[in-house]
């Protein structure tokens, strides 16, 4: 973006602040995340137990084709962190895509977004203390460890690290981002010399023999391939960490439009160009759910330590990623606290500027990760990764129609459209929401999980709308209070 358009953008920030309501959630935070925190947390949000753990299970069951899957879900993601960085130049707010579905559909479509993304996040870090307990045991002297044990005590030194400061979050990340990146470039560089010296990988020759060898880009059809795209948007979640991260910067209209616009290119390096490497240097049928890809790869090279050097790297991925889901769940809790839709505890903040209300009881739900480690842990990454698909697709979905919403009351002169915007509106809102509930009831065709996953839609459904029963009188006024304090 040229130095005029940031100074546009700027302007066109400061003139929607004034239109912009106030969200009470936004009160008592610092400004400690600098752009090199922002960026590298968006990195981070592109990488994490997705690619590193999940793509070894969805390349054994979809093949080379998965690459083309992530490709497809990448651009859709896309357009889902484009069209919130347009919301976050017109207000930037911790309590990000809450903060606007309360503003564009009301403080019932705030609730749902709200617990459906605590939802996600939850979940996501039941799957990553998994992976975390999984990677660790790649190691023979922490193999007679109970998973469940190494679980519990990934989610305690996460939680101490993340009750600290924003700061110290966002330098851990920076430095997680750094080591994932490079270890990617690094896999990368491996794989291609190996393809260019033609070098063998577990006694096979890599290249497009190894794909066209063991049944082409669809060894098992189309279906596996459409099976594993839940799968595959949930390696994109976290994205949406840099609509939240935006509300603890100072300068959210020259940080957001950069990291969004570098967010299209890693997934095309990274994603795609990962999984088009990992196919090309192994057929699909070697790699494994239970291990990391890549550790699989450098562990058949004969390059002694390799696979351990990759799998501390992976579970540096995994500890990030479980990093990113307290920070989130406590801002976005922070916002539904504030307006009456979360208990209100969720809504306390420490010395340090840090809503550990909304942390702690994130923390709970992980806990309950660590019982299902305990009774069945073979299966707990699956089952967890499935539930948290139901979360991620859902905001997605309520981003876009939010963002749809916006532009209507753009277009009715009612406010401002920044010019960092989401091109193609509305067709590429409807498209987007179209995908994503396409691959929503594509699950059914999944009888193991995907249609059991399914069967948990109307119990999720009961449980938000007992909930809101509950919490509908005061929804609303704990907000107005707060404004009218802060006012004063």
């Amino acid at each position: 973006m040229s130095k005029d358009a940031v100074h546009t953008a700027q302007a066109a920030t400061r003139t929607d602040a004034a239109q912009a309501p106030a969200d009470a959630g936004d009160a008592g935070y610092s400004k400690d995340l600098k752009a090199r925190h922002v960026n590298m947390i968006a990195i981070g949000g592109a990488i994490g137990t997705g690619l590193f753990l999940g793509a070894g299970g969805r390349l054994h069951n979809a093949g080379p084709a998965l690459a083309l899957a992530y490709l497809v879900c990448g651009i859709f993601a896309f357009f889902v962190v484009r069209a919130l960085g347009e919301l976050v130049l017109y207000r930037p707010s911790s309590g990000s895509f809450v903060s606007y579905a309360r503003e564009f559909l009301g403080e019932k479509g705030a609730y749902v977004a709200g617990w459906m993304y605590f939802l996600n996040w939850s979940t996501t870090g039941i799957a990553d203390i998994t992976a975390i307990a999984l990677y660790t045991h790649y190691w023979s002297m922490f193999t007679s460890i109970p998973q469940w044990v190494l679980a519990l005590i990934a989610l305690a030194v996460v939680l101490a690290v993340n009750l600290i400061s924003v700061k110290i979050f966002g330098e851990m990340e920076f430095w997680f981002a750094i080591i994932k990146v490079a270890t990617l470039v690094g896999f990368m560089l491996i794989g291609i010399f190996l393809l260019a010296t033609q070098h063998k990988v577990d006694g096979r020759t890599p290249g497009l023999s190894v794909i066209n060898d063991h049944g082409g880009i669809f060894p098992h059809g189309l279906m596996p391939v459409v099976l594993v795209m839940q799968g595959v948007i949930f390696a994109y979640a976290a994205l949406e960490l840099v609509g939240v991260a935006a509300g603890e910067t100072a300068e959210p209209e020259k940080v957001v439009p950069r990291a969004v616009n570098s967010i299209m290119w890693r997934v095309g390096l990274f994603y795609v160009g990962s999984v088009v490497l990992l196919a090309l240097l192994l057929p699909g049928s070697v790699y494994s759910a239970d291990e990391s890809p890549f550790v699989t790869v450098l562990s058949k090279i004969g390059i002694s330590g390799a696979g351990d050097v990759m799998n501390l790297v992976v579970l540096t991925a995994a500890m990030s990623s479980l990093n990113s889901g307290l920070y989130s769940t406590g801002r976005i809790l922070r916002s539904m606290a504030m307006a009456g839709s979360a208990p209100k505890f969720t809504a306390r903040m420490n010395r340090s500027q840090v809503p550990y209300g909304g942390i702690l009881l994130t923390c709970a739900v992980c806990v309950l990760g660590v019982g299902l480690n305990y009774l069945m842990p073979s299966q707990a990454f699956e089952i967890v990764l499935n539930v948290a698909s139901l979360g991620i697709i859902s905001t997605w979905v309520i981003i876009m129609i939010c963002h749809l919403v916006f532009v209507r009351r753009a277009k009715a002169g009612l406010l401002t459209r920044p010019t960092f915007r989401l091109p193609g509106s509305p067709v590429t809102e409807i498209t987007t929401i179209t995908f994503l509930l396409a691959v929503l009831a594509l699950m059914w065709n999944d009888p193991d999980v995907g249609r059991k996953t399914l069967l948990l839609i109307p119990v999720i459904a009961a449980l938000l709308v007992g909930g809101w029963f509950a919490v509908r009188r005061r929804v609303g006024r704990d907000e107005d209070r707060e404004l009218t304090e802060l006012t004063k």
